[in-house]
């Protein structure tokens, strides 16, 4: 073990006056970059959230330390940035997990049957390798054990069950469902009965080395746009063993000096070199947004294609970039459908600074969910919630008796910048004075949704304003 951890303490150094070898031609490097940018950005993203969440204390987003859980008892608000995308509906628990030395357990307490909970496991590569909770293991509660790609230990039996990573760094990402504000004193108990320990702490055995201290490299604010990109990705592959199926890929990315651990020092580049980068993932992002024009936006494709596992994914990583792009950590569709509005009924992106909207679902035809559904209100460039004067930013199952229902019993939203009549009030999701997006989230679908029996209302846009 102290061979090895002594290993990852060498791959880890970030030196400035290094470099991994940068042997391809430049119009190979092109290629390569846009290849790679797609596989790394949400590697990167990731890393991001990790940074702010768990390593900078001084982050108003840090929530706990490694290995230690962090609580958020409230629902999430448009003060809230640590993510794009955020749900406001499940208060979030957070755990960053350093499985180097040895695995964590997760205790979960008994919780009444009829509150959705979840605890989505998931990897460096931003996939979702498990989950638990209502779905997975049900409310009665237990012990699970997170095990990182090299250990090699005995599972106590008093394990409810092992589940494996395949990077060393994870995340366990909570969601306990909130059903109103006076329900948060129920969700904060709820919370308080979520336990992480190392499992040498659990099984009262004697604790193993610790690994070696992390140099966290601090994010800038164009990490994710430029090749500074790849120095992360560098630093982020040296948690994660290359898997058999990626090593011809990784082989290809050597070549731009993309390698598990290597510095990466965009300084050292010819200027050719740094143009075919850039150039490469301006590539990258135009398939991205023809992608998500034909495939996305028309509703071709949904959430459940960008979030599950490795098999899930089968090697799509643009499909991985998509699902880290509108809305990283999103849930695997057996767990959550997302249904993203990007575009009106005409196919015309909304703008509530052009146009009022309504959202209609027939009589009988609401959202089909085992669990609940919630409509959330993001703004379309800044990717976070909205504020408006209501506070209200989502509309949800839980919501139904204070809305107000059509005469046919059918029930229109009033999706809009400003305040519609007054008898529309209770049924208006506020929008922002220009771009926008909503999604529409159903917690434990129902299969319709899945084999088309329902089909989705469109955003109806209402008149057009004046610019």
């Amino acid at each position: 073990m102290s061979n090895r951890l002594s290993l990852t303490a060498l791959a880890l150094a970030l030196s400035a006056n290094a470099s991994a070898d940068f042997t391809a031609t430049p119009e190979e490097a092109r290629s390569i970059a846009k290849e790679a940018y797609l596989y790394g950005f949400p590697v990167v993203e990731m890393y991001k959230t990790l940074f702010t969440q768990a390593v900078d204390k001084k982050s108003p987003n840090f929530k706990a330390p490694f290995n230690q859980i962090g609580n958020t008892a409230k629902a999430f608000t448009a003060r809230d940035t640590a993510f794009v995308t955020p749900n406001a509906d499940t208060p979030y628990s957070f755990v960053w997990m350093d499985l180097r030395a040895e695995p964590l357990v997760l205790t979960l307490p008994p919780i009444e049957e009829h509150r959705y909970y979840s605890v989505q496991l998931i990897d460096a590569y931003t996939q979702n390798f498990a989950y638990l909770g209502t779905r997975s293991t049900g409310n009665n509660g237990g012990h699970y054990m997170i095990a990182g790609p090299n250990w090699q230990g005995q599972q106590p039996l008093n394990i409810d069950r092992l589940l494996r990573s395949e990077s060393n760094i994870a995340y366990a990402l909570y969601r306990t469902q909130l059903f109103d504000d006076k329900d948060l004193a129920k969700v904060k108990q709820i919370q308080k009965g979520y336990k992480v320990e190392t499992l040498s702490h659990y099984d009262k055995q004697k604790a193993p080395p610790a690994a070696p201290k992390i140099d966290w490299p601090k994010p800038t604010p164009t990490m994710s746009d430029t090749p500074d990109l790849f120095r992360y990705l560098n630093f982020m592959l040296s948690f994660a063993p290359s898997q058999d199926v990626e090593k011809d890929l990784l082989g290809r990315f050597a070549k731009i000096g993309i390698e598990a651990g290597k510095p990466f020092n965009v300084s050292t580049l010819t200027a050719d070199q740094r143009k075919a980068l850039e150039d490469g993932i301006s590539d990258a992002k135009a398939e991205f947004a023809e992608f998500k024009k034909t495939k996305v936006d028309n509703h071709e494709l949904t959430s459940g294609d960008f979030f599950g596992t490795r098999d899930h994914l089968k090697g799509n990583y643009l499909y991985r970039y998509a699902g880290a792009n509108m809305g990283i950590f999103g849930n695997s569709a057996e767990e959550a459908n997302y249904i993203g509005y990007f575009v009106d009924k005409d196919g015309q992106p909304v703008d509530a600074s052009k146009h009022d909207y309504t959202l209609h679902f027939d009589k009988d035809a609401l959202p089909p969910a085992d669990a609940f559904w919630s409509l959330t209100m993001y703004d379309g460039k800044t990717k976070l919630l909205v504020a408006n004067p209501l506070n209200r930013y989502l509309i949800n199952s839980r919501m139904l008796p204070g809305l107000k229902f059509d005469d046919d019993g059918g029930l229109t939203l009033y999706v809009q910048n400003k305040a519609p009549a007054k008898a529309q009030q209770s049924n208006w999701l506020p929008a922002p004075k220009g771009p926008f997006y909503g999604v529409l989230r159903l917690y434990l679908p129902k299969p319709e949704v899945t084999n088309g029996q329902w089909n989705m209302p469109l955003l109806t846009p209402v008149d057009q304003k004046d610019k």
